[in-house]
């Protein structure tokens, strides 16, 4: 073959997948003999207006026919999409949806498809929602109707809810019209109620006696007799399937009164006899094409000829298509055809009776066609239908990579998987490492380490295989299992927190891999600079993620681009450096969100990391809308880790101003998408205990911690401070200041070891309060002056604001230190913004911390403790009984009555309570 023909070759190839999309895109043809049926075209037009148009009848109704004929003839352009069983994948099925409505609507395909992925989202209704603001969008012009045929065979639920997410927003310019056997398990009678249903059943469908006539007459002659023609009407009941096969079998017939005496019964023997007849008209060499050939989905010469062993099939079927064979058109240009369902079933189970050893060959003979062409669904359909299931598994493993990573159809290789024998599943590495890579994107995490302790038996047990994935831009993660399997053993580990064994099983998937394995490696060194992270090697790990996040983008590959700088930002904020994180998320937007195209799923954790900083700097607005924007994309983003975090932004947003209800719900959804145990890389968990806190649940929060297995005395661990930080809130919010006080001084010096300054400014804000809560006044203001110091240059506000009324009177005592000289000098812009997130909407404050707001005539507010020891005092305890009932020092309580009395001006006891009451601060 010269050079010049191989590339022609490999064109055909390549573009036979989109030949075959265009099939299923492509308004079917009209066969021979077709009857127009107007009546049925105007309840059809009429329908449009109501929402949802479903015809619904059995096999053999002419739904097809009739929406075929409807679409040709209408007076706008149809979208038609002809559904197969490989579209319960819901990433195929809105995938050929969307190009179906890229015909009558140019550009949307371009605008919405990458939302699609790779990889795939874990949500279609994102995708969904763009499409209806995309249709929404445009001159209603009429609107676009969209044909869905043979909905019957789609049974994924994830399908079902995104049609019906659909059908609840439909936009005016989008008619959708499905045709099915069975009623669709949409919210038909929701529809039906409100008017928003147009239906064609099966009696609608029925030919009349005229339409009957026409079609009987234009088969048979027009001297068909009425009583024949009245005869058969009344024997098929009006079936389009029987009148068809019926006009079919009359031709050439002699004795027609005979032939219509001689059935009877129902549809499906009247099915039968007419098929035997219309077979028995045929040649030998038609009825052994259509009986071989009947094991096919689709038809085409080449197919045929590699399926029958002989030539000259383009020619028969064009032959059996002006014959009236139920062969359907799938194009302008007779390249593809099906036949009716109907038929094909018929000629499928002749065909079992008549020859069922010839059955596997014929499937073997189509999968190596459509194998030579790269069709790997069909390809794997025909061989687990010749029974080759080793074969079957090998195409499985040579199409993962194009299959999951670069259209995300993993319900597709879930069918796939499970069409084959479980041992056979079982003894191939390769399988079970493509099931513990779906678990490990989309969970459950739970089944990952079953599955790679099978691929190591497995792999212990293999004889060498060549293995040759499809082409592609990177070299297939399954080529190396050992390699992989170290991999995934790595990301387990680094979601559990242990920085040692992801290390440990990092460096041996890098010293299995060849230097071509730029993915895999790629891979490898991200989970490095993970365990840097989880070690508290701030800088290390941000040096780490530099390779990782340049080959991924030289690679063009903006989904693990983006996650890499999604880590990143995270890293960058936990060193205090919020403006470093900023230019982080807004590169990552310059890759994912280009200026004039939608934005990609993967711009979603840059837009969560954007709305992460503008929270903590208390710019609520600009927070909510990047958070907004976040959540949404980060809802088809295949890692779920953004979107938690972007939902735990949400809630302390809501909680801020004043919504706790909302929080509560955007927490728990955080729960739901959060990965992993809980700890450094899954802090949801720790968050939603803070917000519990935070919401006056002092018992939710101390439980959380207990069940966590958190403990006053614990030695600083990083991957567990979130959970330590939420114990030292519980602590202070017990009355426990000494234990709170001890916990945080340990963390606080384990970061300052590591110079992890985001850790330095939350630990240092809390240890100002419970120093404040022992009675240490100057102590307390002099560690919040250091915290501010460290935090004031980069905008913190919410890590002191979050903390209520005990940090508001802090402060206050801090900015009265200040102006006398006494304390550290804070830049008064920056005390202006602490104050001014005070004076806002209070957003709750923990069990035990609740200070008083701002008292006329009270200089300075009273701390939680301070109120405590106070109401004590109205009481007429003595220090000694107060010492005791607060578990505190006696020199403790003396600090907390002195301050009391300096703050209500007050020279003793009495005086003191005397003032409390007039102020109104007790009874």
């Amino acid at each position: 073959m010269t050079e010049r023909a191989a590339a022609a070759g490999s064109a055909v190839v390549a573009a036979e997948p989109d030949v075959l999309l265009a099939t299923k895109l492509h308004v079917p043809g009209p066969r021979p003999g077709f009857v127009p049926r107007p009546r049925l075209a105007d309840r059809l037009d009429g329908g449009l207006g109501r929402g949802l148009v479903l015809v619904c009848a059995p096999a053999g109704s002419g739904k097809t026919a009739l929406l075929a004929d409807w679409a040709r003839h209408g007076r706008r352009p149809v979208a038609w999409l002809s559904l197969d069983a490989g579209d319960n994948d819901p990433a195929r099925f809105w995938r050929h949806a969307v190009a179906a409505l890229d015909g009558p609507c140019p550009g949307i395909g371009e605008r919405v498809g990458p939302l699609l992925g790779p990889p795939p989202p874990p949500s279609f209704e994102p995708l969904v929602t763009a499409l209806i603001n995309e249709l929404t969008a445009r001159p209603a012009d009429g609107g676009v109707p969209m044909v869905l045929d043979d909905y019957h065979l789609v049974g994924s639920q994830p399908v079902h809810a995104s049609l019906e997410f659909l059908l609840e927003h439909l936009p005016p310019g989008l008619h959708p019209v499905l045709a099915s056997r069975a009623d669709p398990p949409l919210a038909l009678a929701r529809l039906r109620a409100r008017g928003e249903l147009a239906e064609l059943r099966a009696a609608e469908l029925r030919f009349t006696a005229s339409e009957a006539a026409a079609m009987l007459r234009e088969a048979a002659g027009a001297d068909l007799p009425d009583a024949a023609v009245t005869a058969l009407t009344d024997r098929t009941e009006g079936w389009a399937a029987g009148l068809q096969l019926a006009a079919l079998s009359l031709r050439g017939q002699v004795d027609v009164a005979g032939f219509v005496a001689a059935f009877t019964g129902s549809n499906r023997y009247v099915l039968d006899f007419l098929a035997e007849e219309a077979l028995e008209r045929q040649s030998e060499q038609i009825r052994a094409f259509l009986l071989e050939t009947s094991v096919l989905e689709r038809l085409s010469g080449s197919l045929c000829d590699t399926v029958t062993g002989r030539t000259g099939s383009q020619a028969l079927l064009e032959q059996g298509e002006r014959a009236g064979l139920f062969l359907v058109p799938l194009d302008e240009v007779r390249g593809w055809w099906r036949y009716h369902h109907l038929f094909a079933d018929l000629l499928r189970a002749r065909l079992e009776q008549e020859q069922p050893g010839r059955v596997p060959e014929l499937h073997r003979n189509a999968a190596t066609w459509y194998e030579q062409r790269g069709l790997a669904d069909d390809a794997i359909r025909h061989a687990v239908a010749a029974g080759e299931m080793t074969w079957a598994a090998r195409l499985i493993e040579r199409h993962y990579d194009a299959v999951f990573f670069l259209r995300g159809e993993a319900a597709t290789i879930h069918r796939w998987l499970a069409a084959l024998p479980e041992d056979l599943v079982r003894s191939r590495p390769r399988l079970l490492l493509g099931q513990a890579l779906m678990a490990v994107l989309s969970g459950p995490l739970e089944a990952v380490e079953p599955l790679l302790d099978a691929a190591e038996r497995a792999s212990a047990g293999e004889a060498a295989e060549p293995f040759e994935p499809t082409a592609g831009r990177a070299r297939s993660l399954l080529v190396n299992a050992p390699a992989l399997i170290a991999l995934l053993r790595s990301i387990l580990a680094q979601l559990r927190g242990d920085a040692d064994a992801t290390v440990a099983f990092a460096a041996q998937a890098l010293a299995g891999s060849r230097e071509d394995e730029w993915r895999l490696r790629s891979d490898v060194q991200e989970c490095l600079a993970v365990a840097e992270w989880l070690r508290g090697r701030l800088a290390e790990a941000e040096r780490a993620f530099g390779p990782s996040i340049a080959g991924w983008q030289a690679a063009d590959r903006p989904t693990f681009t983006a996650y890499a700088g999604y880590h990143l930002g995270q890293i960058q904020r936990a060193q205090g450096r919020l403006d470093a994180a900023v230019r982080t998320c807004w590169q990552a937007l310059e890759i994912t969100a280009p200026p004039g195209r939608p934005p990609l799923p993967a711009a979603g954790p840059a837009y969560v990391g954007l709305g992460e900083v503008a929270y903590q700097r208390n710019e609520l607005d600009t927070a909510l809308r990047h958070v907004t924007e976040g959540i949404a994309l980060c809802r088809q983003f295949v890692h779920t880790a953004p979107l938690a975090t972007g939902l735990v932004t949400l809630a302390w947003i809501r909680q801020a101003t004043g919504d706790p209800a909302s929080a509560r719900k955007a927490i728990g959804e955080a729960i739901q998408a959060a990965p992993g145990p809980p700890g450094l890389l899954n802090p949801v968990p720790a968050q939603r205990a803070r917000l519990l806190l935070a919401q006056g649940d002092l018992a939710g929060a101390a439980r959380w911690a207990q069940e966590n297995g958190l403990a006053a005395d614990d030695e600083p661990d990083y991957p567990r401070e979130p959970g330590h930080l939420v114990l030292a809130r519980a602590l202070l919010a017990e009355g426990r200041p000494g234990r709170a006080l001890a916990l945080l001084d340990r963390l606080y010096a384990a970061a300052a070891a590591q110079n992890r300054t985001g850790s330095l400014i939350e630990a240092g804000a809390l240890r100002a309060l419970a120093l404040a809560a022992s009675g240490e006044e100057a102590a307390a203001v002099a560690a919040l002056a250091g915290a501010l110091t460290l935090a004031c240059p980069q905008g913190y506000v919410r890590v002191f604001a979050d903390e209520g009324p005990p940090m508001a009177a802090l402060l206050s005592r801090l900015i009265a230190s200040q102006r006398a000289g006494q304390a550290a000098g804070i830049p008064l812009g920056c005390l202006a913004r602490l104050q001014r997130a005070f004076e806002a909407k209070p957003t709750g404050a923990p069990v035990g911390q609740r200070g008083t707001a701002a008292v006329p005539g009270l200089a300075e507010a009273l701390t939680a403790r301070e109120l405590e020891v106070l109401g004590m005092l109205t009481a007429g305890k003595s220090n000694r009984a107060i010492a005791s009932e607060l578990v505190v020092t006696l020199d403790t309580v003396k600090k907390h009555v002195s301050h009391v009395m300096d703050k209500l001006g007050a020279a003793n006891r009495t005086e003191a309570v005397a003032r409390a009451r007039e102020l109104g601060l007790i009874r």
